[in-house]
């Protein structure tokens, strides 16, 4: 049964207009999403949550929809006061760019409640007249069953879902969109906008993770086959000089004097970092940090995460120390019983050798005519064969134990040091373990749970896995936590991620931390005490819903999005536009065409609009083998005074506002979403 429409105050009981977005999700992703649509690009939304207890933060008593009125009512607040601020009133649009919603805050938000998103549910949200349709559960299966459902209800719904299978989500997507095509025959693809997208929360979380485990570390996006790789650096020293790169993306809140910075939470009010600055602020910032554009380079298969300690078992770990000293005297022995089987009887060395061995085995024959020499070794040789027994039977016993262990967890070595301690192979734990190894980074997992997702791929990457419950005592050290270079703290719990982080200070106060935290009021409290209890030390909270709702948020106004790059506690996205339609890129050169802090064009698409790739993010099809490569139709050192045309398909760097205003504003003055009849 349908739950009843829950409106939040001061809302009106109407139905939902045309071309609004409809939400359907079990988690904090959901919620983030809808704000992310409302508050930044003003669209109207209608939110479909579970009933009962929000799953996310057991330990709060609040239903999904107590949290999800409340986090509206925050952020509407906060609009009202940052619009009085500016003498503009309170509204839900997005930095300035106007629209056609004259409904501010909470007004625009519609919230329903239902167990599941059935046909009946979906219709009563209004997914026949819906723009776009964000599918968000944490649960696949769901996911994918809603997908179908509605595409049959609606062939035009833009549809976004999260999907954590990423094999299925590429085959889903191509499904959607052929029964989109086949639902509206003669329709034009083009006018899909963008059909069927399949995100990922834990792969768009994953890089921003496991970059907090590195100093000066690397983003990289890919486009048409090209990484373009966006490095972190820190502030010069006086008198250095640094490589300025492409272009310069984003200046950051560290200096020279503050390492850390203000950046910490990804709430926290303080100062944060200047996105796509223009060329007075990056020569007046001296001694802040910077993210650059600083290559581009041809994308190739995607590399395998490597194994920790090679591809199989090193001769140390197969055979212990006591048993190959062992080998090494029997060895000894043999050698000095040939010198002096050589030495008594005058014999060649190899004749010598032969019967040593002969005599070691127990396969030669009694000395009994021989020289009282030769029969001193040949007693000395059967002892020695009775020494070499035990250790035979030692050592295929050790070697059958190390076979049979290396399928299981590997334990951490005892020299290990410089490495991450990663804490939970959940879904994003699982994720962030592949990406550091990727980059080749030493890990050692610390997992309650014996079958948790991520388990079978730490023990075929052989990575050293402590199964415990890391609150209790002896977990972290056994992890090594003393000579360990970060913590990431990324289990489902806040108060575990928050005791782990605060017991691993207390061993080592200078260890740099992130942890995962939900609440975001309670992550910017812990960020601002631990920075200021360790102010020489870095700390980061991170929330997954934060670093993934942009990407979700884009993809259902309809544009390709090339990837999300997190600057501290702010996202930069890298989108594909079409120039025309939008006036702020048509007709205007790319010096032109830049805003600073909103968005900045980084490349044109040359190929012809007939043969261009429908997917920039896509890796082209690759030559036969031992012929040339394809050449790309992405140009990226444009002359500052070229003109965009309409035709033209630009790669683009954007803050969320600015790529809002972008996409609002071409929404409002686009004939073809405004006279297009529907089926």
């Amino acid at each position: 049964m349908l739950g009843p429409v829950l409106p939040l105050p001061q809302q009106p009981g109407r139905p939902p207009s045309p071309g609004h977005m409809i939400v359907c999700g079990d988690d904090a992703l959901a919620r983030r999403l809808a704000v992310e649509l409302r508050y930044v690009y003003g669209e109207r939304v209608t939110l479909l949550l579970p009933p009962g207890r929000d799953a996310d933060s057991p330990e709060t008593p609040l239903t999904q929809r107590g949290r999800a009125a409340a986090l509206f009512g925050r952020m509407s607040a906060a609009m009202n006061r940052a619009g009085a601020a500016n003498g503009t009133g309170g509204g839900g649009g997005s930095g300035g760019s106007g629209g056609d919603d004259t409904n501010a805050g909470v007004e625009a938000v519609r919230i329903m409640e239902a167990p599941e998103p059935s046909d009946d549910v979906l219709e009563e949200a209004g997914v026949d007249r819906a723009a776009a349709l964000a599918l968000v559960y944490d649960d696949d299966e769901r996911n994918i069953r809603a997908a179908l459902t509605a595409r049959r209800l609606n062939p035009r719904l833009r549809l976004v879902i999260r999907l954590y299978n990423r094999k299925l989500g590429q085959h889903l997507e191509a499904l959607l969109d052929q029964a989109a095509a086949v639902a509206m025959p003669g329709l034009d693809p083009a006018l899909l906008d963008a059909s069927t997208t399949v995100l990922s929360d834990a792969d768009t979380a994953a890089p921003a993770l496991a970059a907090t485990a590195l100093t000066g570390s690397s983003k990289v996006i890919q486009a048409e086959g090209l990484l373009l790789r966006a490095a972190e650096r820190t502030p010069p020293r006086t008198g250095e000089t640094t490589d300025p790169g492409l272009c310069t993306l984003a200046l950051l809140s560290s200096t020279t004097n503050n390492p850390a910075g203000t950046e910490g939470s990804d709430s926290s009010g303080d100062e944060g970092p200047q996105l796509l600055p223009d060329r007075q602020s990056v020569e007046a910032a001296a001694g802040r940090g910077t993210v650059v554009l600083e290559a581009i380079t041809r994308a190739e298969p995607g590399r395998p995460a490597g194994r920790m300690g090679g591809r199989g078992a090193p001769l140390a770990q197969v055979f212990s120390r006591r048993l190959r000293w062992s080998a090494l005297g029997v060895a000894a022995s043999v050698v000095g019983l040939a010198v002096a089987s050589v030495w008594t009887t005058h014999d060649s060395v190899l004749h010598s050798t032969y019967l040593t061995l002969l005599d070691l085995l127990a396969m030669g024959d009694p000395a009994e005519k021989g020289p009282p020499a030769r029969q001193v070794i040949q007693l000395l040789s059967g002892l020695a064969g009775l020494l070499l027994l035990p250790l035979l039977v030692a050592a295929v016993l050790e070697a059958f134990g190390t076979l049979r262990t290396a399928s299981s967890l590997r334990r951490p070595p005892r020299g290990l040091s410089g490495h991450v301690v990663l804490l939970g192979l959940g879904k994003i734990g699982t994720r962030v373990l592949v990406r550091l190894r990727e980059l080749d980074i030493p890990v050692v997992v610390v997992e309650e749970d014996p079958e948790a997702r991520g388990i079978p791929l730490a023990r075929s990457l052989h990575v050293p896995t402590v199964i415990g419950d890391v609150t209790q005592e002896g977990v972290l050290e056994a992890a090594k936590i003393r000579r360990a270079r970060a913590l990431l703290a990324l289990t489902s719990i806040d108060t575990t991620n928050l005791e782990a982080t605060l017991y691993a200070r207390s061993v080592k106060p200078d260890l740099k931390v992130a942890l995962r935290l939900y609440d975001d009021e309670f992550a910017t409290a812990v960020y601002r005490t631990l920075r200021t209890a360790h102010p020489q030390a870095l700390t980061r909270s991170r929330s997954v819903s934060h670093l993934a709702a942009p990407a979700f948020a884009v993809a259902m106004m309809g544009r390709q999005i090339l990837g999300a790059v997190p600057v501290e506690r702010k996202v930069m996205l890298f989108a594909a536009l079409e120039v025309a339609g939008h006036p702020q890129l048509e007709g205007r050169t790319v010096e032109q065409a830049f805003r600073a802090g909103a968005w900045r064009v980084l490349a044109l698409d040359a190929t012809p609009p007939a043969d261009r790739n429908p997917d920039l993010a896509a890796l082209p099809p690759y030559a036969p083998e031992g012929g040339p490569q394809p050449p790309s139709g992405l140009i990226w050192d444009l002359h500052p005074g070229y003109v965009l045309r309409a035709q033209d398909r630009v790669v683009i760097a954007a803050t969320r506002r600015g790529l809002a205003e972008l996409l609002r504003r071409r929404s409002t003055t686009s004939p073809r979403r405004q006279e297009e009849p529907r089926r």
